[in-house]
Order: C-alpha cells, then structure tokens, then sequence
C-alpha cells in the first residue's frame, strides 16, 4: 500500500525536528549559587539556566515563571555588566563580611565570576537582595523546599 506523499513529507519533517532538538546545545546558565546558613533546610545549591530552568539540589529540571527568568536576566546583567560598558559585581569579584549575627550565606557564580554576601552583609548592592529573593521564591516555589 502506497503512501501519500503529504504525510511522508510530514513525518520527516516531524523526524528532523526530533533530531534537532535532541542535538541542539545546551542552554547556557545564567548562575549559579550557593546558598547555607544557621537554620533548617538553609542549604541549596540552585542552578538557573537562560530557557526557564531550575535545577535545585543537583535534581531535575523545574520551570520558573517568565517574571522570575526575567529577573535572573537582569540579575546576571548586574553581575556580570553590559558588553564594553560597565563592570559587573562578579567581575569585581566582591566578597561581603558577614555582619554580626548571620542566618544565610551566598556565594553566587557567574560567567564573570563570583560574588559572596551574608544576609547581614553591610553595604550590599541591591541586586544581592534580589538575588535573596529570587533563591527564595524559586525554593520555596518550582523546587518545592521549604526555605
């Protein structure tokens, strides 16, 4: 039995795009961090990538809102600058001391480097308190950890 030449067509079609997808490359990673602290379930370890993935604790992918990719964008514009026009944080390599009583820590990787801050860190830039938030949110929501 022959068959028509529109639906061969389409399952090639559909075969190609298979193919392309399974060797397509990786997205990239926006950052990585770190996070530890004093308190329960303080501990992660959260990898954010530029499609909309998290992956929390070294698990499987989870999807974060398009709100939440759209910060970690900006997140990693902050800490890793504008192409020739500004430094970024990670670039400076800025490592805040803790202030005096500290419940969490981060250390967040980037293409340009690494940051380090304490919740308590005196003097943080304001994209480290988003950073907090957005670990948080992202925890507590698509990788369902309780902090």
């Amino acid at each position: 039995m022959a068959r028509p030449p529109a639906l061969l067509a389409a399952a090639a079609a559909a075969l190609a795009l298979a193919a392309a997808g399974c060797s397509g490359p990786a997205p990239a990673d926006l950052f990585l961090v770190q996070r530890s602290g004093t308190i329960p379930g303080a501990r992660l370890t959260l990898r954010i990538s530029d499609d909309g993935g998290a992956y929390c604790n070294g698990g499987g992918r989870k999807e974060i809102t398009s709100a939440q990719l759209i910060e970690a964008r900006a997140l990693r514009t902050a800490l890793d600058g504008k192409k020739d026009e500004d430094t970024g944080l990670a670039e400076r390599h800025l490592d805040l001391p803790p202030g005096r009583v500290t419940t969490l820590s981060y250390r967040v990787r980037s293409e340009g480097g690494t940051v380090a801050f304490s919740d308590t860190s005196p003097h943080q830039p304001a994209a480290f308190y988003r950073l907090a938030k957005l670990t948080r949110d992202i925890a507590r929501g698509p990788c369902g950890l309780p902090r």
